[in-house]
């Protein structure tokens, strides 16, 4: 049984898309999602304004869960790869609370992705194919924070971002993408042995091939109904 009492504002922040929907204490829906184009450049006056504008379309709500693209500590910010202007050092969480009034929460987005997919179960393991490539790891449901393995190196001198990325994707063809997120797969499953690994992000509506028996997809909205989980680890 949830501790919480009324709605969670559960937004997620995207290179292409920044997501909201208001969460009641199960994690159920509100309302339907609203999307507003990612500003450019996405610096931190710019999203911040996007996020004040989301706010106001939303029902009633009580307090905020972000989903983030980078690096996040405790409510701030340590990078944003894929993102622009110098985010380093941004409080991102008080920054908002001052903006709407509601207290806040942020994790990285692979993070919260992770949250609203996972059964809690072994060693589970997310992967976002998006923009970049965000992941996530957790361990009977206990989630181990800010793993980058995006920006870790993977094979040709280049990252796990580089090879699957979003501009992977557009330079290199769906067909060759796709050998290059089975290369993935079979790498991650091999080091990290997870019970199931779940692919995440918007660009896996391009995935062409059958998965192995341990991995799933999950829609995107999970990275927006995990925001509810930020709520109930008092770790956040």
């Amino acid at each position: 049984m949830s501790r919480l009492t009324g709605g969670t504002l559960s937004i997620d922040v995207g290179g292409t898309g920044i997501k909201g929907m208001v969460l009641n204490p199960q994690g159920e829906p509100l309302n339907d999602k609203v999307r507003i184009r990612t500003p450019r450049p996405a610096d931190p006056a710019a999203i911040l304004k996007v996020i004040a504008k989301l706010t106001k379309t939303q029902p009633d709500f009580r307090r905020i869960s972000i989903g983030f693209p980078g690096v996040v500590q405790y409510g701030v910010i340590s990078s944003a790869p894929n993102l622009d202007g110098d985010w380093a050092g941004v409080p991102l969480a008080e920054r908002v609370r001052q903006l709407t009034g509601k207290p806040c929460r942020v994790a990285n987005d692979a993070d919260m992705q992770g949250y609203g997919a996972i059964e809690g179960s072994g060693v589970e393991m997310v992967l976002t194919l998006g923009t970049g490539m965000g992941s996530a790891v957790f361990s009977n449901g206990h989630l181990v924070p800010n793993l980058e393995l995006g920006h870790h190196p993977c094979a040709d001198g280049l990252t796990y971002e580089q090879l699957v990325g979003k501009a992977a994707r557009k330079t290199c063809g769906n067909a060759s993408w796709n050998q290059r997120v089975k290369l993935v797969i079979d790498l991650v499953r091999r080091i990290w042995n997870p019970r199931v690994l779940y692919i995440g992000g918007g660009n896996v509506k391009h995935l062409t091939f059958a998965l192995p028996h341990n991995v799933r997809t999950v829609a995107n909205v999970a990275g927006i109904i995990g925001g509810i989980c930020l709520w109930e680890d008092e770790d956040h």
